[in-house]
């Protein structure tokens, strides 16, 4: 082989390296571009960070939290929402992009009242099978006198209702604020499933 030849096949080598080094580098980068889509339009992972809606989940839970839904529809009563801190919990000092979790008890216009230990929806008793047994004792803040839930706005609990901070104490959460809705538990892996 003479000279010539071995380094036109080695010329051919390194442009063969370099030509499947563009490729991978090419497919990195639309994964890259696909898991941010993704993320900030279709479906994000979030964890659990309190006990606030225990029996249903737990603190460090890993969910799938869906966002496409609710750019058709409002949410409905007891979807379980992901959001942004309201203006009253940003000024109790939360970070804006602190992520909650609760359960829609009230939907625009719907009627809202919390009594021993009872809440009412349109003066009717509301059944929540999702609760934990029994409260431990009631608390004079849990009390929540009769209000109508405003327009574009939504009255928010956690199952956990001794140990969550939620529309009783900060008020209505507006819909912008909510990220979407929770679908899917991941993790731990001996309780996945629907949420």
């Amino acid at each position: 082989m003479t000279s010539q030849e071995s380094d036109v096949k080695q010329n051919s080598a390194s442009s063969k390296t370099w030509q499947n080094l563009r490729e991978n580098l090419f497919l990195v980068v639309i994964a890259l571009i696909l898991a941010f889509l993704i993320r900030t339009y279709i479906a994000e992972p979030r964890y659990i960070p309190s006990d606030s809606m225990v029996p249903t989940l737990h603190e460090g839970d890993r969910l799938v939290v869906e966002k496409v839904s609710y750019h058709f529809n409002q949410p409905h009563f007891g979807d379980i929402v992901v959001f942004t801190p309201p203006p009253e919990l940003q000024r109790r000092g939360y970070p804006k992009d602190q992520a909650f979790i609760k359960r829609i008890i009230g939907q625009p216009g719907d009627s809202i009242k919390v009594t021993e230990n009872q809440v009412y929806v349109n003066g009717q008793p509301l059944q929540e099978n999702y609760l934990k047994d029994t409260y431990i004792q009631q608390d004079p803040r849990q009390l929540f006198n009769q209000t109508q839930v405003p327009p574009d706005k939504f009255f928010v609990m956690g199952d956990n209702r001794n140990d969550s901070n939620d529309s009783r104490y900060w008020g209505f959460l507006p819909s912008q604020n909510i990220i979407g809705r929770a679908v899917f538990r991941f993790f731990p892996f001996n309780r996945i499933g629907l949420v």
